[in-house]
């Protein structure tokens, strides 16, 4: 029908157009700034553990990439001995996807994982990589430290919806469990 209004595009420049128009916002992301407390009280589910499986899958007419994780310790939500995870893009049959915020796990890595769970079941990182705190190997403590590099994307402060910068976290695994536990324990901290 446009191609009707429009004698003078062609078919093919209209496509274009249109593709432009609708697909390409689809692929930046802003993201809600959390602070480490609203990550804590938003996540379903914050585990300990290791990526031990990769796949991706189409899931409609988007691909996921799924991370099988096994838990090896649980600060928050009932988990099992491992939680499948969903996290949008990767690569099926030669068609590669990505999304802004998306983070890419490597078999073998441990993290901490701030999750929630939809009401469909399926199991999401809080944040994208905001929820993604690496525990490096160090044979030099028991302590490990925990990290989260500050999010490059296009962040909004909740309260205000403006522009912000996110900032890096490291922490103390042993002092990041404290404080999971204090903002749970805390009124108003979810359970």
């Amino acid at each position: 029908m446009l191609h009707a209004l429009y004698p003078s595009v062609k078919r093919l420049h209209l496509c274009a157009v249109l593709l432009a128009t609708f697909v390409a916002p689809l692929q930046c992301a802003t993201l809600e700034r959390l602070s480490l407390d609203d990550m804590i009280t938003k996540s379903t589910m914050i585990v300990r553990g290791s990526v031990t499986a990769t796949w991706a899958a189409y899931t409609g007419s988007v691909i996921y990439t799924h991370y099988k994780i096994q838990v090896s310790e649980s600060f928050k939500g009932n988990t099992k001995g491992s939680v499948e995870i969903m996290v949008p893009g990767g690569t099926v049959n030669g068609l590669h996807t990505s999304f802004s915020g998306a983070p890419v796990l490597n078999r073998g890595d441990e993290f901490v994982f701030f999750l929630w769970t939809s009401n469909h079941g399926i199991t999401w990182i809080t944040g994208l990589t905001q929820g993604l705190f690496t525990l490096p190997a160090d044979p030099a403590t028991t302590d490990r430290i925990a990290t989260r590099a500050a999010s490059r994307e296009l962040m909004l402060d909740a309260a205000t919806s403006q522009v912000v910068k996110d900032t890096a976290l490291a922490m103390k695994l042993s002092d990041l469990r404290t404080r999971i536990a204090a903002t749970l324990a805390a009124p108003g901290g979810a359970k």
